[in-house]
């Protein structure tokens, strides 16, 4: 659930819409890195019969740890599915990997003046934490004056 949760947060930073139609399962350690989970192969046949209901368009999947590859033990009607392009299994072993697919842009590595490109979503966390940063310094500095003029 870690992961979801980063996801959710990076979204509200950044701005980004996640596509919703994707599940997302997986925990991360404190370094990025996803952690194998398990009920794997209940978890992805879930949101495929969720998929399949609603109807398969090829655009749906799950994001899964890599570490659980090896776990996979799925019904045909999921594979067949898979194999036709009409749903996706991403295994992934950074949390950052799931980002990018969620939202279809980079995440951006950090540039040698501590900045990142633009067009990634590491550009946009950082601006709106930049934001956050200002807008409480100028809280600040507002009321350090109302002190001030309040001791006169």
């Amino acid at each position: 659930a870690t992961c979801a949760e980063l996801y959710v947060i990076l979204s509200s930073l950044s701005g980004l819409p996640l596509k919703q139609n994707i599940a997302v399962t997986g925990s991360m350690d404190q370094k990025g890195d996803v952690q194998p989970i398990g009920g794997v192969n209940e978890k992805i046949e879930g949101f495929f019969e969720l998929c399949k209901m609603r109807g398969l368009d090829g655009a749906q999947g799950v994001i899964i740890p890599r570490k659980n590859v090896h776990n996979l033990m799925l019904k045909k009607e999921v594979v067949d599915a898979v194999r036709e392009g009409k749903f996706s299994i991403f295994p992934i072993e950074r949390v950052e990997e799931g980002m990018e697919i969620f939202t279809g842009k980079a995440m951006g590595q950090m540039q040698e003046d501590g900045t990142f490109h633009e067009d990634t979503v590491n550009h946009l966390v950082m601006k709106r934490l930049v934001e956050i940063t200002e807008s409480f310094r100028d809280k600040k500095d507002i009321d350090k004056d109302k002190e001030e003029e309040n001791s006169k």
